[in-house]
């Protein structure tokens, strides 16, 4: 898997069908217990509410799931909601649908469109950002060299540090074969005046 999609912060939709309101709330999230920790939330704001029913891909790579119909019938709910996630490749994000009856029954099938839906909305009010698989490094050079690799480097800074010399850290996408890297351009642009050390493999937002 060479990265993922996840939703910046919060957002939120409200759809009215045959009088029952459902609103979706959806959020970008680190781990399962944050996942859990918003469906309690969206208990606690919409008090008054029938049913809260959710899903979650709590992890990068799409392993880490679970969904609830919350009373609803099987299947009509949290799977709905869960396939408008991985539909569109979402992961570390949790929805949850909060509805509120309106007295009239829309079948297994309305309820599936209803809840479905109600999440794509949200997420075509949130930000979505792709998340790649990166490498992470760290430089240590004098001011000059900074200065002549600044531009190069610029869309993966993590962190630069300024002392007697200057120390970054930056992420860096895996090169494809036949590609020339990043960091083989930094170590022929400034030779001997770089330091550089691999740290990890991760994710970073290019």
């Amino acid at each position: 898997m060479s990265g993922f999609k996840t939703v910046v912060g919060e957002a939120e939709s409200v759809t009215v069908i045959e009088r029952s309101k459902f609103v979706c709330m959806i959020k970008g999230i680190e781990t399962e217990a944050e996942a859990r920790e918003y469906v309690d939330c969206a208990r606690k704001k919409y008090t008054l509410a029938n049913h809260y029913c959710y899903a979650y891909v709590a992890d990068e790579k799409g392993v880490c799931r679970k969904f609830s119909d919350d009373g609803e019938p099987h299947g009509t709910a949290g799977m709905p909601i869960l396939s408008a996630l991985t539909g569109r490749g979402l992961c570390k994000t949790v929805a949850v649908v909060v509805r509120y009856f309106g007295g009239i029954k829309l079948g297994t099938g309305g309820l599936s469109r209803a809840y479905g839906g109600a999440c794509l909305s949200a997420i075509e009010n949130a930000e979505i950002r792709e998340i790649s698989e990166a490498e992470f490094y760290s430089l240590a050079l004098s001011y000059a060299g900074y200065e002549k690799i600044a531009a190069l480097i610029s869309n993966g800074v993590v962190s630069t540090e300024f002392g007697e010399s200057v120390k970054v850290k930056i992420a860096v996408k895996p090169t494809v074969d036949g590609e020339k890297s990043l960091i083989d351009k930094i170590s022929d642009t400034l030779g001997n005046d770089v330091k550089i050390t691999f740290e990890e493999k991760g994710y970073f937002a290019f």
